[in-house]
């Protein structure tokens, strides 16, 4: 176990793996924060996926609880607040992970507005929900690090999936936005952009690819500059040097985690 984040409070929302080979971005940063130290509140819609992760947390010695909540309505996130202070007494660190793909391929004409509605709402008013929620008590501390998981889709286009697209894109301007807002607060705002990430929540994915799994995972590696996919290790950590007080004077940054991918032209 480490000290780098010793003492502190993390929630991590979408702290649970979607079902598939591999691990999920949140369960690896709740994993990563706990072994540093940290007391995290796993927060799921599903609480079996997190139970997965409480154990491993477990396992290695570190504290955790659950919380389910359906981060796209702000009930659950302000009760989540208050059960993470019920819990631990206060909020150091709030990591928002909750993400989904853009279903159906396509642009504008060729996606149903429900489909706008679903991606828009998980990618984009969770975060604006969860930093509302957790905002009061972050002021009354006089410190606090909020860290969110955007997508290198964000800044680079993807194939017919423009909603996606949009809606990472916003996860950026929400960071920025919020990262002057509170920086004389002693609040600090930033933002991950996983590149191309080997973890389960890349297999819906396939239905790009002819439903072929092993030939997304094939081209998907060769995009990358290092021909090879990221881990969610590779987020975990990136997230735990930016929520840490290592990265005290580090805020409004969105730091592509991506293999070179984005500098590609």
């Amino acid at each position: 176990m480490g000290d780098r984040l010793k003492g502190k409070v993390a929630i991590v929302t979408g702290a649970g793996s979607s079902p598939g080979e591999g691990i999920g971005n949140g369960k690896a940063a709740s994993v990563v924060y706990a072994r540093e130290g940290a007391s995290v509140m796993l927060v799921d819609i599903n609480v079996r996926a997190a139970e997965d992760t409480q154990q491993m947390i477990c396992q290695e010695g570190g504290r955790s609880f659950l919380f389910q909540a359906d981060v796209t309505t702000l009930s659950d996130c302000q009760a989540m607040v208050k059960e993470c202070l019920k819990a631990f007494g206060r909020v150091d660190i709030l990591h928002n992970n909750v993400g989904v793909t853009q279903k159906t391929p396509g642009g504008p004409i060729d996606v149903e507005e429900a489909e706008w509605d679903r991606v828009m709402d998980t990618n984009l008013k969770s975060m604006f929900l969860t930093c509302r929620s957790v905002l009061p008590q972050m002021l009354k501390q006089g410190k606090g690090a909020i860290l969110n998981i955007s997508s290198i889709g964000a800044v680079r286009s993807g194939y017919r999936t423009f909603i996606y697209t949009v809606s990472k894109a916003g996860v950026n301007a929400l960071t920025r936005s919020l990262a002057l807002e509170y920086a004389d607060k002693g609040i600090r705002v930033n933002a991950i952009m996983p590149g191309l990430i080997d973890t389960p929540l890349i297999i819906p994915l396939k239905a790009f690819h002819n439903n072929d799994l092993e030939r997304m995972k094939r081209e998907r590696s060769e995009r990358a500059p290092m021909k090879r996919m990221g881990e969610s290790w590779d987020i975990a950590y990136a997230a735990l040097f930016l929520v840490s007080d290592e990265a005290d004077y580090i805020t409004g940054q969105v730091l592509a985690v991506d293999g070179g991918l984005s500098c590609k032209g």
